[in-house]
């Protein structure tokens, strides 16, 4: 048996070393069509002191595959030896405290290693199970989302028995979304070691004393072609109720209580009879899983037990009565009635396709109407960012021009009064984007609008980007989501201009949406009231959010995160709030993604000291109210550094985040103020006094001249004048130096005033 040990350890503190690998990534099974190197490749990529890679390699194809690597342990086993037999050999060889098993076909994304590293480090010691998210590429998608995320987000960093977290049975079942303590794994190696994957992946989660989660994706699953094409015999698809009851039967023997034991129940019948609706078995064979599965429900249903409302309580309650011939009839009316009603809706759909395609294109044969401008902003929120900063100044400089804003039909409500306005999908709608000369947007208008010969499209963008956008996103499907690339190209080509605020954005803009718009390097519109806004204005927006004269207001913006699902406050905001005294308020505002999921704050807004201002507009408001900023990655720091105030970055996922969206720069390194990785620290730099002082000052210059390049307040002015009124570069006002500029007041300035 030969065995390559790791050598190329990254120099960190000699320790971790020395104590041995916190984790043990063991990657087991056959050289799956090939896909075993290029797995082993970005593994070796992130070698670090406290994770090891351990091949069990099952025959000389991945032997040969994983052979030479520095950093990788190869355990050869002979040809036949079947993963379970693999996944035992290989943890045998491991010295992590942790076990992370990813099956050969599978891939580990950038970053996972170490994340999931740093979290199981911080566990306790009565913690057995870690689960994490994962997605699933195939031979036509990569890297689609799992439908897991959100029994992930509601457990958050907490960690807690099985019977607290029933839920989490509900998690896909794979090995390798779950985490397990080395220990854990040989004191229970009858259930775990010596089953089929299935059976041990939810087995680990039964037999915990403790479960943690870790929303994020550590595993991409490749369900590969041939796993979808029938194989064996029709009968042993009733091993499928055999490991339903034996894992039942272990819930009683462990004597856990009704939650996790209705779970895997509801878990078992929902499987049973999808089985039955959708697998390609013989009507035998078909009847005779309905009976086992049917003698299955009925006597492990536990007590107490409710069935599911609709349709599928139907099913289950038909099941019970081992009632086949009914339930296919029951089945067979189901499958009418949606071939019927689907029937109906793609006609209507058809028919209104065609009449909306036929008004369309009849409109696009008129003549582009020189005074129609169409206005919209994030995906038809409302009037907002630049597209709105644009509309008020092209009716100051050129009146003559109607804006007409796409809102959607929930938030027409929420605009102005008399805002001219049309609504996706209605025929003025179509109308409207036919005939406008000018089209602007802080996103994508969608695939089917015609750009026009003659109409000018204005993508005015919504942020500085630190992390990776459009064709940048590749290296990162988890970040992508399934993004269409070449459907974004296409909307990409009917961009005239692109509104930039730096020469960074520009650059990037170039790389990641490369097509032959020309850059406006104007400055970002939205911005330009950081200039122009008075004490009065300051005054005014701190008295309407409740800000008492005389208080500290420190504004908490966070950003999304590809690998949560949910927003969750990564801060104990109620703590820090204590910690900086009755003199400071906290204005909170989630990310825009979440919308109105805001009930994590709910119990902290009576403290009167932290205020949700996650659905108040505009954001530029709450900058202006601010006398500093605490963000981690939201480009409202590039925004907010207009005002040259204090901004503190609290950075305590910044490799996660960095590795699994993929950054442009180091924000570490090249921070607009203070970085804080931990609560203590951000409390230590408020309390200090280090928010604001002299080194922090120095950074935040830099970060100004490098990032507020071209926003000195007349952005909105330069691009009205070049793209609707026509005039030329030269004669447009020029971009005042940043040294030169004058920001608005700060709010102790504007109390004196």
């Amino acid at each position: 048996m030969s065995t390559q040990e790791g050598s190329t350890a990254m120099p960190e503190e000699q320790s971790a070393v020395t104590a041995g690998p916190v984790l043990s990534v063991v990657v087991y099974g056959r050289n799956v069509q090939g896909h075993l190197a290029a797995g082993l490749d970005a593994l070796a990529a992130q070698a670090s002191p406290g994770v090891e890679v351990i091949v069990a390699a099952v025959g000389a194809s991945a032997r040969d595959a994983a052979s030479g690597r520095p950093g990788v342990t190869v355990v050869p086993l002979p040809e036949g030896t079947d993963d379970a037999a693999a996944r035992v050999a290989g943890a045998q060889r491991a010295g992590g405290r942790w076990l992370h098993f990813v099956h050969s076909k599978d891939t580990v994304p950038t970053g996972a290693p170490r994340t999931v590293g740093d979290r199981v480090a911080d566990l306790g010691d009565g913690v057995d199970v870690l689960v994490v998210d994962h997605v699933r590429s195939t031979w036509r998608h990569q890297g689609m989302p799992s439908p897991d995320g959100k029994h992930l987000a509601r457990q958050g960093r907490r960690d807690l028995p099985p019977a607290d977290c029933p839920d989490l049975l509900r998690v896909t079942p794979l090995l390798g979304n779950r985490v397990l303590r080395a220990e854990f794994w040989r004191e229970h190696a009858e259930h775990l070691a010596g089953h089929d994957e299935t059976y041990a992946a939810y087995a680990a989660l039964l037999l915990a004393d403790r479960i943690a989660t870790l929303d994020q994706v550590a595993l991409n699953v490749r369900e590969l072609r041939t796993e979808s094409l029938p194989t064996g015999r029709p009968e042993e698809r009733f091993g499928v109720i055999d490991r339903y009851e034996s894992l039942l039967a272990l819930t009683a023997d462990l004597g856990l209580p009704a939650a996790p034991r209705a779970a895997l129940y509801d878990v078992m019948t929902g499987d049973c009879l999808r089985v039955i609706a959708r697998e390609k078995l013989p009507d035998p064979v078909r009847r005779e899983f309905f009976h086992r599965a049917s003698k299955a429900a009925v006597a492990w249903r536990p007590e107490g037990y409710r069935r599911p409302g609709g349709l599928e309580g139907v099913r289950r309650r038909i099941l019970e009565e081992d009632a086949y011939t009914k339930y296919r009839t029951f089945q067979t009316a189901n499958q009418q009635r949606r071939k019927l009603r689907s029937a109906v809706v793609a006609r209507k759909h058809k028919v209104g396709v065609k009449v909306r395609d036929l008004r369309y294109r009849r409109e696009l044969e008129r003549p582009v109407d020189p005074g129609l401008a169409v206005f919209t902003a994030y995906w038809d929120r409302g009037v907002a960012c630049n597209p709105a900063a644009i509309a008020a100044k092209l009716a100051e400089l050129a009146p003559h021009i109607h804006p007409v804003w796409v809102v959607s039909a929930a938030n027409v409500p929420l605009l102005p009064p008399g805002t001219d306005h049309i609504v996706p999908g209605t025929r003025r709608y179509w109308e409207v984007l036919a005939r406008a000369k000018y089209l602007v947007n802080n996103v994508n208008f969608p695939n089917a609008v015609v750009k026009r010969p003659d109409a000018i499209h204005v993508q005015t963008h919504h942020g500085t980007p630190l992390k990776r956008m459009g064709l940048d996103q590749l290296d990162y499907p988890a970040a992508a989501k399934g993004l269409n690339f070449h459907s974004l190209l296409e909307r990409v080509d009917k961009w005239t201009y692109s509104v930039s605020a730096n020469s960074h954005s520009t650059q990037m803009w170039e790389r990641a949406y490369p097509s032959r718009y020309e850059s406006l390097d104007y400055g970002y519109p939205r911005n330009d009231v950081f200039y122009s806004a008075t004490a009065a204005d300051i005054r005014a927006i701190r008295e309407r959010l409740g800000i008492a004269p005389g208080k500290r207001a420190i504004l908490y913006a966070p950003t999304h995160r590809d690998y949560e699902a949910a927003w969750t406050p990564r801060l104990d905001l109620a703590a820090l709030a204590d910690r900086l005294g009755e003199d400071t308020v906290l204005l909170v505002r989630g990310h825009y993604f979440y919308g109105g999921a805001t009930s994590p704050l709910a119990g902290l807004r009576k403290s009167g000291r932290i205020i949700d201002v996650s659905s108040y507009d505009p954001v530029e408001d709450l900058s202006l109210a601010a006398d500093a900023l605490i963000t981690d990655y939201s480009s409202i720091m590039f925004d907010y550094a207009n005002l040259d105030r204090p901004i503190v970055v609290y950075a305590d996922d910044w490799e996660t985040y960095a590795k699994t969206r993929g950054v442009y720069f180091d924000l570490m390194v090249e921070a607009p103020g203070k970085v804080a990785r931990t609560q203590e620290e951000l409390t230590e730099v408020f309390t200090s006094e280090a928010w604001h002082d002299e080194s922090a000052a120095k950074a935040r210059k830099a970060f100004r001249e490098r990032f507020c390049e071209y926003d000195d307040g007349r952005a909105a002015e330069r691009v009205v004048r070049r793209v609707f009124l026509g005039e030329s570069e030269e004669s447009l006002p020029p971009v005042t130096p940043v040294d030169e500029r004058t920001p608005a007041p700060t709010p102790e300035e504007a109390t004196t005033r």
